[in-house]
């Protein structure tokens, strides 16, 4: 029983409908369709494939793994460290709202899930969303393997949909986008458990300009 009522709080944390916002960002997609870098799902694919392999690969998973440990040892010295890092990984004012945006929905969800948090983590929760499933990864007994692999189909999902209403493409081509860029998540997924610190960092020049560009582009369907 306590196992399934695990996979259902995981199941409910991965979903789409979670109210953090992440529908509402683009991370630079936007702009990189407006320029004319991506005009069919081919291209769409292997952009986020690179997104994966030298960012979310490089930063994201194992900055989570790292603030996960840092939760489940109370550790909250550490948890704020590994915070400040991922935030000054995010090189756009853009790319930096988004975290900090996501990260005050999430604690607004774990102070009515969790009444009890001790109130020093809030703070570091309303800065990135990632600190605030660590801690809830652990308080919930979510293993920190399966939480890595739910957030990473949440970013998957969260793309492919924007890349419906941008490029575009349409339904079924976004299903099969997802089981690619899925396929090529689950064979990378490990080495971001081994990652060690002096390798971490991201090596995407093109998103940050895409994303630097989109604060002030005319038109657009996705927040800046």
């Amino acid at each position: 029983m306590e196992h399934n009522r695990q996979q259902l709080r995981l199941m409910q944390l991965s979903s789409s409908s979670l109210p953090v916002g992440s529908f509402t960002w683009s991370q630079g997609l936007e702009w990189a369709v407006e320029a004319g870098w991506l005009t069919t799902a081919v291209q769409f694919r292997d952009w986020q494939i690179q997104q994966m392999e030298h960012s979310f690969f490089c930063v994201d998973l194992p900055l989570f793994i790292r603030l996960y440990h840092a939760c489940e040892q109370n550790d909250i010295a550490t948890a704020r460290r590994w915070t400040a890092y991922l935030l000054a990984c995010r090189e756009t004012r853009e790319l930096r709202e988004e975290e900090r945006n996501r990260g005050a929905a999430f604690t607004r969800l774990i102070k009515s899930w969790e009444p009890e948090c001790p109130p020093d983590w809030l703070p570091l929760f309303a800065q990135s969303q990632l600190c605030g499933m660590a801690w809830l990864g652990v308080r919930w007994g979510i293993n920190v393997r399966e939480l890595a692999l739910s957030l990473g189909y949440s970013w998957i999902e969260s793309a492919v949909m924007a890349g419906v209403k941008l490029v575009p493409f349409g339904q079924q081509a976004a299903q099969l986008l997802i089981i690619e860029l899925s396929d090529h998540f689950a064979t990378g997924f490990e080495q971001a458990f081994l990652r060690a610190d002096d390798d971490l960092g991201a090596a995407t020049p093109l998103s940050a300009i895409a994303s630097a560009r989109h604060e002030t582009q005319y038109s657009r369907l996705f927040r800046s």
